[in-house]
């Protein structure tokens, strides 16, 4: 799974999301994309699911770039504890993604099956997305 091979500081606040996507709000690589709608935190396993659900249908045929990395480590304490203590253990990473964001693009298949395994794709992840062409945005 994704995750930053170092990190800094090893707990973060967990911010504000507002705003849309100035930046990643373009297709640079493939001929299609994933468009996210809303804000939300994207958890590495979704991204992972997303990008094995792409390259099983088209066979590896084309090309499949992952455009969101999460680098933001959210925690969790444990069942059952008491509320002291300080914040709990890193659980895992999230990207955390604007809508206009482009989550992931597809190059060298044909449109009808770009459209498909981005649909499948679109299905793994928790916020509502759109399929884009790069001669539409």
């Amino acid at each position: 799974m994704l995750q930053p091979k170092k990190s800094k500081y090893r707990k973060e606040m967990r911010g504000k999301m507002g705003g849309v996507a100035s930046a990643n709000n373009k297709i640079t690589f493939g001929e299609y994309g994933l468009r996210s709608m809303e804000s939300a935190w994207i958890n590495a396993r979704e991204i992972e699911a997303a990008r094995r659900a792409m390259t099983g249908f088209t066979k590896r045929k084309g090309r499949v770039w992952v455009k969101i990395f999460p680098h933001k480590p959210y925690t969790q304490k444990s069942t059952n504890s008491k509320m002291l203590g300080g914040k709990g253990a890193v659980e895992g990473y999230v990207a955390v993604v604007a809508p206009g964001t482009i989550l992931v693009e597809i190059g060298g298949v044909e449109e009808s099956t770009a459209r498909e395994a981005l649909k499948l794709a679109g299905h793994k992840f928790s916020v509502k997305t759109k399929f884009v062409k790069r001669t539409d945005i």
